[in-house]
């Protein structure tokens, strides 16, 4: 089963009047999905502006949490599971914490460390065959999120196994925009004719 997914964000701005203003989209791909950015403002310049800006953001993230970059500090953490803790920055570190507090309150049915089966399960339409058995037990085995080890007064992470991994997936999205959001704010408070990012939206759709 092939995943698609589509962000939609919103952004308005505040100027002499809604009358006077214009909507702009842009639509690209970033962190392996779609994303649709409309924005509500005085002209095109300042449209892409605004889009810039949460692109800025988004990629920011993308860099910080990516696991198929082998430079960010969720590729770190994966390559040393079973070796020793990686002190990682803060920013990270309250995402972790963040995805282990919703992990507990859905029992589990939320859990980063899903990515410790990435190596048998493939959603990009390359899959050929079922999986053995045994390499769907083996790769289980290493999924838990209770198995993270925190270090709050080092900002420490450890993947106790080797093996596991992590991986955001649509919360790693979700987060990139809240901060473009955050941003939009600090534009607002600036006294610039832009309020903030309204909202933002998940659509997943799934096809065989």
């Amino acid at each position: 089963m092939k995943m698609k997914s589509l962000f939609l964000i919103v952004l308005t701005g505040l100027a002499s009047g809604l009358s006077a203003q214009a909507i702009f989209n842009r639509t690209l791909k970033l962190m392996g999905s779609r994303f649709d950015i409309t924005v509500v403002a005085m002209d095109s310049i300042k449209a892409d502006q605004y889009i810039d800006l949460a692109v800025q953001e988004i990629s920011r993230i993308e860099k910080l949490i990516s696991s198929w970059d082998p430079a960010s500090e969720t590729s770190r953490i994966n390559r040393n599971a079973g070796i020793e803790p990686v002190r990682v920055d803060k920013e990270l570190f309250d995402l972790i914490k963040r995805s282990l507090a919703i992990s507990r309150l859905t029992d589990g049915a939320f859990d980063i460390t899903y990515a410790s089966m990435d190596k048998i399960w493939k959603f990009d339409g390359s899959m050929t065959e079922m999986p053995t058995v045994e390499a769907i037990r083996n790769s289980v085995s290493r999924v838990g999120f209770g198995k993270i080890v925190l270090d709050e007064s080092n900002f420490t992470v450890f993947l106790p196994e080797e093996g596991m991994k992590i991986g955001f997936g649509a919360i790693g999205k979700g987060y990139a925009a809240d901060k473009a959001k955050k941003n939009a704010d600090g534009l607002r408070r600036s006294g610039r004719d832009y309020q903030c990012l309204r909202r933002y939206e998940y659509l997943g759709q799934a096809t065989g």
